[in-house]
């Protein structure tokens, strides 16, 4: 069973990474893969959500904003970033403040 990421008492920071996907997958399942392995090893790093039909959205929590800024500046991540075009359309970052939290 699928359940949504196990997250600390706010408040903690979320990285939303909305997406529309070009045709051909162009390596992106293996870089996808490799990116959420290592972002799940970088100090900070607390879950991860993610879902795709039309637009592809994806967060990422992350207990602060030096933890977001040292992930988006990762050398493998950097690298990925960088072929962002062979994968994406057109893609949106938001990063948010979780303020509260509830759910069942």
């Amino acid at each position: 069973m699928v359940s949504p990421a196990h997250t600390p008492q706010p408040p903690y920071f979320a990285v939303i990474f909305s997406s529309v996907r070009t045709d051909g997958d162009n390596g992106y399942a293996e870089a996808a893969r490799r990116m959420l392995e290592l972002a799940s090893e970088q100090p900070g790093f607390l879950g991860f959500e993610s879902a795709r039909q039309e637009i592809g959205i994806s967060v990422s929590y992350w207990a602060s904003l030096e933890a977001i800024a040292a992930w988006k500046e990762n050398l493998a991540h950097r690298q990925a970033q960088a072929r962002a075009g062979d994968w994406y359309g057109a893609f949106r970052v938001r990063v948010c403040r979780v303020e509260r939290e509830y759910g069942f």
